[in-house]
């Protein structure tokens, strides 16, 4: 008689998850969309970046008005596909109170696949991997390098020097008020 054979198990892939939070307690809300994603059966946190603020981006450029944002990036690995993967962040936002009536509008959360495993595809109109946009933006770029500093977006090249073109201004966040990292990586 042959002895059963094994399963195999599904190795799965690295991913990079984007967050942006500028309504309500901020680094509280990005905290509790780690921790939420963390939960899910199909992905494990591998790392998250310190958090960064950054003024809100509009269509138009930045806003003065609107509240700023605090960003995060999230190295994770996911034996999920891309699109289960965004429909678990999907449910993860809306779970934490994300409405979308406008387009880069102010957001209690918002979490975007930057790369899934270094594919480039934009057949689909639901997702585009790269994160169409990352490339451009220091606060998707300064976080993900917070956590990779040898990282490089596909199709575009490394990320460092990808963020060090970028133009829109970031800081690391001083959480004294909200909680979350302090400057020095830590959890407060």
């Amino acid at each position: 008689m042959n002895a059963p054979r094994p399963e195999r198990l599904r190795v799965g892939a690295p991913a990079v998850l984007a967050f942006g939070s500028n309504l309500g307690d901020r680094a509280a809300t990005i905290r509790e969309a780690v921790r939420m994603l963390g939960d899910d059966a199909g992905l494990r946190v591998v790392a998250v970046s310190r958090l960064f603020e950054t003024p809100a981006l509009k269509p138009d450029g930045i806003s003065e008005e609107a509240p700023a944002y605090l960003n995060a990036v999230a190295r994770v690995h996911t034996i999920l596909d891309p699109l289960a993967l965004l429909a678990a962040v999907n449910r993860v936002e809306d779970a934490l109170g994300r409405v979308r009536h406008e387009r880069w509008g102010d957001r209690t959360i918002d979490i975007d696949i930057v790369d899934y495993d270094g594919i480039v595809a934009d057949d689909d109109p639901r997702i585009v991997l790269p994160h169409p946009r990352a490339h451009e933006r220091a606060f998707v770029l300064v976080p993900w390098l917070d956590v990779d500093p040898d990282a490089v977006l596909p199709g575009y090249g490394p990320v460092a020097a990808l963020a060090a073109e970028a133009t829109d201004p970031v800081v690391l966040f001083d959480d004294g008020h909200e909680g979350g990292h302090s400057s020095d990586g830590s959890a407060s």
